[in-house]
């Protein structure tokens, strides 16, 4: 059972909340965040991208950084910039792009629960950048950003998330950035709170979908609360993170796609004969090519785009790892034919994603920075639970979700 409970959000007024929303830490560098900021003072990349208080060129892992990150926090909260609701909440956050709209549930899920794996993950995380988000919500005393959850349709759930929805959001606005609007309504109602909490009970697993880092660093450092506290009794708000939670299905994964800085040495018709082993080959001419189904690629050489069809016998249909897409590519393509054998750590390759495009893939390698570049056919979020239920872990670099979660609706206190 997935155990869940209402807590006391930290919100901007209504009529601030679009000077301080902002995207997350993890999708802008300090200078873009420096930009974005400007001369807001409210701006929530003062708390979350703190640097930007700093010279240029100040490490973001600066301990002073951190300090300054508590700092304005507190300082939000003393100018009424950030106020704490006098009750327990639960809270709905719907997403709307390209006019389709998901909700999410704002829960504060239980630290046990990703300790003992009834939240489930399906990417590995670093350490150092697990210790950078435990510093923060360690200064902080607090969950500033939400991590990103699903959970399996539930028809009960979606009634009532409908019904808030026919009514006015708190909150209501357009992301400059992204062009996406952004809902926000409050639960305060009883009945349905309760209704919330059981039907999560009900459930066996929760899983992450987005936002492994932080998942980890909100949970250890909860755990590491709960060690530290000679008088710990289990219902302290320590135990507790902030999590949005989706619907499976209405969950939107782009493609999340490769260019490749050169051709391991093989000349462009080497290179498609090599490829041939494994796909086949056909060229689509000028056009952008988007794959149109799974075990299909495009890529992208010299002015050309071409469709790469895995053939039967590359991949086990019974393996959940080796299945996907992303899998397949990485074997077959990028290890045997390129060599490139550590995604994560070689510089021969890079990673576009997201809303950029194939139009993206084409400018890089036009512009000669990149040789090729190999789009793949997004991964699904059933793909995504199964690997999780079957305790493996997805290849690097598999999934982009889209829209990002703005930060700064909602603030959850350790204490």
């Amino acid at each position: 059972m997935a155990i869940i409970k209402p807590f006391k959000g930290i919100r901007p007024p209504k009529e601030l909340v679009e000077r301080i929303e902002s995207r997350p830490y993890d999708v802008l560098d300090s200078e873009e965040a420096r930009a974005e900021a400007g001369d807001n003072e409210m701006s929530l990349y003062h708390i979350i991208k703190p640097e930007i208080d700093f010279e240029p060129g100040t490490s973001e892992y600066d301990p002073r950084v951190y300090e300054q990150a508590a700092r304005n926090f507190q300082r939000f909260q003393d100018n009424g910039w950030l106020v704490q609701d006098t009750d327990d909440h639960y809270y709905i956050y719907a997403q709307t792009m390209n006019g389709k709209t998901q909700y999410g549930l704002v829960v504060a899920a239980a630290v046990n629960d990703y300790m003992n794996g009834v939240i489930k993950k399906h990417e590995l995380t670093r350490r150092d950048k697990e210790e950078d988000r435990m510093k923060h919500v360690r200064v902080n005393d607090a969950n500033i950003e939400p991590v990103f959850f699903a959970y399996p349709d539930n028809a009960t759930l979606d009634a009532l998330i409908r019904r808030y929805a026919a009514t006015e959001p708190v909150y209501d606005f357009i992301a400059p950035i992204d062009g996406f609007r952004h809902q926000f309504w409050v639960i305060s109602d009883a009945d349905d709170m309760r209704t919330v909490t059981e039907a999560f009970a009900a459930m066996p697993n929760l899983y992450i979908a987005d936002g492994h880092h932080r998942s980890a660093a909100a949970a250890l450092v909860g755990a590491e609360k709960q060690r530290l506290n000679p008088n710990h009794k289990g219902d302290e708000e320590y135990n507790y993170f902030m999590a949005v939670c989706f619907q499976a299905s209405q969950l939107t994964i782009l493609d999340y796609n490769r260019v490749v800085r050169d051709l391991n040495g093989l000349t462009p018709s080497e290179l498609l004969a090599a490829i041939g082993k494994n796909f086949k080959v056909e060229d689509m001419g000028t056009d952008i090519y988007k794959p149109q189904q799974l075990h299909e690629f495009s890529l992208y050489l010299e002015s050309h785009w071409y469709r790469l069809t895995a053939l039967p016998g590359t991949f086990n249909e019974q393996d959940p790892i080796g299945v996907l897409d992303v899998d397949i590519s990485s074997r077959l393509i990028l290890d045997e034919v390129l060599g490139i054998k550590d995604l994560r750590g070689s510089k021969r390759i890079d990673f576009v994603g997201g809303l950029r495009g194939l139009g993206e893939l084409k400018r890089r390698v036009d512009n000669g920075e990149m040789k090729m570049a190999l789009a793949l056919y997004p991964v699904s979020m059933q793909q995504i639970m199964d690997i999780a239920d079957s305790g493996n872990i997805m290849p690097p670099k598999a999934t982009w979700f889209e829209p990002k979660l703005r930060s700064g609706l909602v603030i959850h206190k350790l204490s």
